[in-house]
């Protein structure tokens, strides 16, 4: 199901950019100078489909990062409760395992056949059939 939905998405999405990119074919100068605007030292010339998505793609992963950086913190409070989470289940496993060894073992009474908790099998405390 899920590879479907992928899919779903993926193709429309696939499509539109190569419509895109066919529909802007054309070449523009992005120039990385702005203090000399008739001849830039500093400029590249590639097809404005190129550019786009070129730009788009960055902002994504500048996005990208700033989220991961803004949740530093959340990530260093679950490492932090995960180790005392590990530390509290090694305590309690010993724990556990000390008041197995010093408690003794229980004797089970052995109960007859055909008798209940209440008496014979069959009725309850008032001795009615059930």
């Amino acid at each position: 199901m899920r590879k479907f939905l992928t899919a779903l998405i993926v193709i429309p999405l696939g499509l539109i950019l190569v419509t895109f990119a066919v529909a802007n074919r054309h070449f523009v100068t992005v120039s990385f100078d702005p203090f000399m605007t008739n001849d830039p030292t500093w400029s590249i010339t590639l097809p404005l489909f190129l550019v786009l998505i070129l730009v788009a793609a960055l902002g994504v992963l500048a996005g990208g990062c700033a989220v991961w950086f803004g949740q530093r913190h959340w990530r260093r409070a679950a490492r932090r409760l995960e180790a005392d989470a590990r530390a509290v289940r090694g305590e309690l496993a010993g724990l556990r395992a000390q008041t197995a060894a010093a408690k003794p073992e229980s004797r089970s009474l052995s109960v007859p056949a055909g008798v209940g908790l209440y008496g014979p099998v069959g009725r309850d405390k008032q001795r009615a059939t059930l």
